[in-house]
């Protein structure tokens, strides 16, 4: 595959971009967290900008989801008073919107910043308050983003009700869903169950992470056991995808399940070959996820971690795979529908942003090739 042409790697920068999977406190930027620590007394692996976000991004290329975690023990570390959780979701609502993203659902674990005292309630009006000061930021400068926040419950903990309780509480106020996170090798979602049962009642969204450094099981037991309205990465979906050798593709029950109902995949390309949950971006199940039809989404996960963005993961396929502007609008398409904004929202998102948006690139696109 070629390099896109710079021209192209403009528009790409320029395309409407939809982010379903990216979590806050992997996100910071570099001086921030060099800014935060030093008020907090942190020690860091390095005070120094390039040096602190090449250390990040080495230390997670581990081909390991546990020690890829690891560094979170950093970001967590200077994220617990209210003033720095405001100042890391203000920065992380500008950063999306000068990306070109025009919405995005952001998840945090309310209960890893409890450190100093704040309560669950304070530390989610936090990042709500920041949120709201960084989309009005960017409309200012005339970016406009929307930005709903995930709750995420770490599945190696016993708090998933209590944070299942304020989804349901600020659910009117931005946040839009639910989610556990955190290793998922011996703890399984069903550890959780009570917790997807009484959103379920609530009429609460959910997605959950499963099928990244688990397999199979951990889908099957998302979907069936749980009831999970998304997939946060499945990307082991591809181990139930058989290729012949005459190129045949079969699929098996639970990927033929998992595409018939349209549940949607939160792929992040770039951290699943991080954490060993694909090979290369090359071979990278998207490919042949999105040439099957699959709800495939394309998301950063962590961007500091992965040293990426939207911009960064779409350039990567371009190269890797030769996607363009159509398969990205199409995967974009895919992660508008698959939201949890109410569905006339959604669907203006669609047609009044969205499509428009691919519309002039791809006429400007062609209007240049004609040329």
């Amino acid at each position: 595959m070629t390099a896109p042409s710079p021209a192209d790697v403009l528009r790409v920068r320029r395309a409407p971009k939809v982010l379903l999977h990216d979590h806050l406190d992997g996100g910071l930027r570099p001086q921030t967290v060099i800014e935060l620590a030093e008020q907090c007394g942190h020690v860091l692996p390095s005070t120094e900008v390039d040096e602190l976000a090449q250390w990040f991004h080495q230390a997670a290329l581990s081909g390991s989801l546990v020690q890829y975690l690891e560094t979170f023990a950093h970001t967590v570390s200077v994220m617990q008073t209210a003033d720095s959780l405001v100042r890391v979701a203000r920065e992380c609502a500008i950063d999306l919107a000068a990306d070109s993203v025009v919405y995005a659902e952001v998840r945090f674990a309310p209960e890893l910043h409890t450190e100093q005292g704040l309560s669950l309630d304070a530390i989610v009006e936090a990042v709500l308050a920041g949120f709201a000061e960084g989309v009005a930021l960017a409309a200012a400068d005339g970016r406009s983003i929307r930005i709903g926040v995930l709750l995420t419950a770490m599945r190696t903990a016993a708090r998933s009700q209590q944070i299942a309780e304020l989804v349901v509480r600020y659910r009117d106020q931005g946040v839009v869903g639910f989610d556990i996170a955190g290793a998922e090798a011996g703890y399984p979602p069903t550890r959780h169950l009570g917790a997807f049962e009484y959103l379920q009642r609530e009429n609460a969204h959910f997605t959950i992470h499963a099928g990244e450094a688990f397999g199979l099981p951990s889908i099957w037991e998302a979907i069936q056991w749980c009831g999970a309205d998304r997939l946060g990465h499945g990307v082991r979906i591809i181990d139930d995808i058989t290729v012949q050798p005459d190129g045949q593709i079969e699929l098996g029950p639970l990927a033929s399940y998992v595409r018939d109902r349209r549940i949607p995949l939160e792929l992040c390309p770039t951290s699943n070959v991080m954490t060993g949950a694909a090979t290369s971006l090359a071979d990278h199940p998207i490919d042949v996820l999105s040439r099957l039809r699959f709800r495939v989404t394309l998301n950063t996960d962590n961007r500091l971690m992965s040293d990426t963005s939207m911009t960064n993961e779409m350039l990567q396929l371009s190269e890797a795979l030769g996607w363009g502007l159509e398969e990205f609008r199409w995967v974009t398409v895919n992660a508008m529908k698959s939201s949890f904004l109410h569905f006339d929202e959604r669907l203006a998102l669609i047609d009044d942003v969205i499509k428009p948006g691919y519309g002039q690139l791809i006429a400007e696109r062609d209007g240049a090739t004609d040329n």
